[in-house]
């Protein structure tokens, strides 16, 4: 699988767990709130932290009935019309530069998601070094083809899609330019629960697409997410936030900083369990070979006694003959005088 560099990061099964603080609209229209959650995710170990790019106006029309409003009584967003709801959460684009320069300034690559032609030209003016595009704009193939063009790395969410549609955008992006992708398992619900993630589908979307893998997880805790990893997941995004408690359009399932801190550890043990396939003793487990159970001489022999079970034992350590030789000595004569506790070796037969 190749090797995708973005920043001085490499993505890929070779090096641990990408991972992605997404902070949608938790900033809470507030850009000092913005740059503390950048601060929180570098504190956090996270190797970058993604926004949105978007505008009201951009994303829908200022109707506040019908389809154009939320009455889903399951839904977070209950009550409020599509345009409110992305007034409210959308990032204006003059914090764009300083919450990335604040990236910069950790070490962390910052990047967005556009969601309209006009914010694909905006996050060329700032020179961002990867591109996500989000699970509802999977279809919006003129987008995924103008953002495949800047030749930049593209991350493209899969909720909802069929496998028709993420190879559509798949093949949109790669005839466009797009040489290094990454897609990730999404569950477009809020929050989504485990039983709806079907992980085993990473594998899968892996050959179907011949891209690397990873997951947008929308569940709670990390669980999901590390699991992943362990079916070929090379970058997880989360939502991240402050405090749930402090409220927000996405902090309901978002990522508190010891929670994701949790992610990074427990993602990267994950990747590094892993490793090849191997039997037979590895690293430090060669001094607990002596330790294992062998053969032992139990009581005081002379020669020419009979190897009994009384005598002869499988005990530990382990530096005699293996138990499965056990029968072999059984009723035999021992060669020479042994004391109790003489490991057992083939020349007491002689």
């Amino acid at each position: 699988m190749r090797a995708i560099r973005i920043g001085e990061f490499e993505i890929g099964p070779n090096s641990r767990p990408f991972i992605v603080a997404e902070m949608s609209g938790n900033h809470n229209q507030s850009l000092d709130r913005a740059l503390q959650i950048v601060d929180a995710a570098a504190e956090a170990g996270v190797q970058a932290l993604k926004i949105q790019t978007y505008t009201a106006d951009t994303m829908t029309l200022d109707i506040k009935e019908r389809e154009f409003f939320i009455e889903d009584p399951a839904s977070l967003w209950k009550g409020s019309s599509l345009y409110d709801l992305y007034q409210q959460a959308y990032t204006p684009w003059e914090w764009h530069k300083p919450i990335f320069e604040r990236c910069k300034k950790h070490g962390m690559v910052g990047f967005s998601a556009p969601f309209d032609l006009s914010a694909v030209d905006f996050l060329e003016s700032l020179d961002v070094p990867v591109y996500k595009i989000a699970s509802f704009e999977i279809v919006d193939l003129p987008l995924v083809r103008r953002v495949a063009r800047t030749g930049k790395p593209l991350i493209i969410s899969t909720g909802m899609a069929s496998a028709i549609e993420i190879m559509e955008a798949v093949e949109a992006a790669r005839a466009a330019g797009a040489q290094d992708l990454v897609l990730l398992k999404c569950t477009s619900s809020y929050p989504a629960t485990p039983e709806q993630t079907n992980l085993r589908t990473l594998p899968h979307l892996q050959t179907l697409s011949g891209a690397q893998v990873g997951i947008s997880d929308h569940t709670m805790g990390v669980g999901v997410a590390v699991a992943a990893v362990a079916l070929g997941a090379t970058l997880i995004e989360k939502h991240f936030t402050l405090a749930r408690a402090d409220g927000g359009v996405d902090s309901a399932f978002s990522l508190e900083p010891h929670e994701m801190r949790q992610l990074v550890v427990e993602s990267e043990r994950a990747w590094q369990g892993m490793g090849a396939v191997s039997y037979g003793p590895v690293g430090k487990e060669f001094n607990s070979l002596k330790h294992r159970r062998s053969l032992y001489i139990a009581q005081d022999m002379k020669a020419g006694d009979v190897f009994t079970p009384k005598n002869l034992r499988s005990i530990r350590p382990g530096l005699g003959l293996s138990p499965k030789y056990y029968e072999s000595f059984l009723n035999k004569k021992i060669q020479r005088d042994a004391p109790c506790g003489t490991p057992l070796s083939w020349d007491l037969l002689g």
